[in-house]
């Protein structure tokens, strides 16, 4: 199996994005890697595109979007695939991306990740991004996941003693990072006084889905991000400006669909699963990480993943972020770029965003 190795990232600005076409947003973005790499005027000898996407057909009318950004960048005739696997889509586009270099099927691979989620209303995207839900026992019962997310933050709450305060000190974290991201959707600070100790918290940080509110809720988000891979064994690793880097261990895991056949909804075995997969790959442990983007479009993921994957004991996390541990200056740094709290989440773009940073 050939080495897989990232020569070139490109990321727009997330935020509202929605006078552009998602073509466009996706283009911007990959020909920031390729000029990253050096590349951008031989593009048409890339193997592969991928794409990740979750849902261009809903928040904007358009299927076919792989083809689209073929065309907007000028690549024809390369080929291009799209992946959806909603909010994983754009990871498991890195993942398709790296089997299709390691297999050596293909030496030059180009992965996009994006989405354009703010040309409907609100209550219309929570909508779209709820099929995602078991249709007949979750999504035609109403549920949302805003309403996911209130009902698993309650469960750890009765558990493990998290309080909603512990929360906003999450928030007043990634805010912080997010401030020092140029890309990222929110760059403003909030504090503790505001959003939870003071006299105006509650209106200010108001109930989402309780206890979840809403400085523990990711913003409604569009972009892009891109990554160029690379065959590390073949002749061509020389032709970039930069030197590969390496990606030592990826994986993936299921778990049903319908949550409540779960055995324990707090547990996500999923992602210990891929976690562990990852490691053993790479020929890591948890101590060996040091720092982590995770998943936190609810504020509850960021503490219930960096448990499942081996950095605190569960639920203790959220002492080891009373304690500063996990901020920017802290023993493991724990979503640096704001997280999708702050930098956003455009769900297709997410798992490249994070694979970028």
């Amino acid at each position: 199996m050939s080495r897989v190795g990232v020569v070139g990232i490109g990321h727009t600005k997330f935020g509202n994005l929605s006078q552009y076409d998602l073509g466009d947003v996706m283009a911007y973005a990959a020909t920031d890697a390729l000029k990253d790499a050096g590349f951008l005027e031989r593009r048409k000898e890339i193997d592969q595109v991928i794409v990740g996407n979750m849902a261009s057909g809903l928040f904007c009318h358009q299927s076919a979007v792989a083809s689209s950004v073929i065309s907007k960048m000028d690549m024809e005739p390369v080929p291009a695939e799209l992946v959806e696997n909603g909010p994983a889509s754009g990871a498991s586009a890195i993942k398709i991306g790296y089997m299709a270099v390691a297999s050596g099927m293909a030496d030059i691979v180009l992965v996009i990740g994006g989405e354009v989620m703010r040309k409907v209303t609100g209550w219309t995207g929570t909508e779209y991004v709820a099929t995602m839900l078991h249709p007949e026992a979750e999504y035609d019962m109403g549920l949302t996941l805003p309403g996911f997310g209130g009902m698993f933050t309650r469960m750890y709450m009765e558990k493990y003693g998290l309080t909603e305060r512990d929360l906003a000190l999450l928030a007043v974290k990634n805010h912080a990072n997010g401030a020092k991201n140029k890309y990222a959707h929110i760059q403003a600070e909030c504090t503790i006084e505001a959003i939870a100790d003071g006299p105006e918290a509650n209106v200010v940080n108001t109930y989402v889905a309780e206890p979840l509110r809403m400085y523990s809720t990711c913003p409604v988000s569009d972009g892009a991000a891109a990554l160029l891979l690379v065959n590390m064994d073949s002749p061509k690793a020389k032709l970039f400006s930069k030197k590969p880097v390496r990606i030592a261990g990826i994986a993936s895991a299921t778990d049903t669909h319908c949550v409540h056949n779960r055995k324990d909804p707090l547990k996500l075995e999923a992602v210990r699963i891929a976690a562990e997969k990852a490691y053993a790959m790479a020929g890591l442990s948890p101590k060996d990480i040091s720092f982590a983007e995770l998943h936190d479009a609810f504020s509850i993921l960021e503490l219930a993943i960096s448990e499942e994957v081996g950095f605190f004991e569960r639920g203790k996390s959220f002492l080891a972020v009373r304690k500063g541990e996990t901020a920017i200056d802290g023993r493991l740094p724990i979503n640096t770029s704001g997280g999708l709290k702050s930098k956003g989440h455009p769900v297709g773009a997410t798992g490249t965003s994070q694979a970028v940073e």
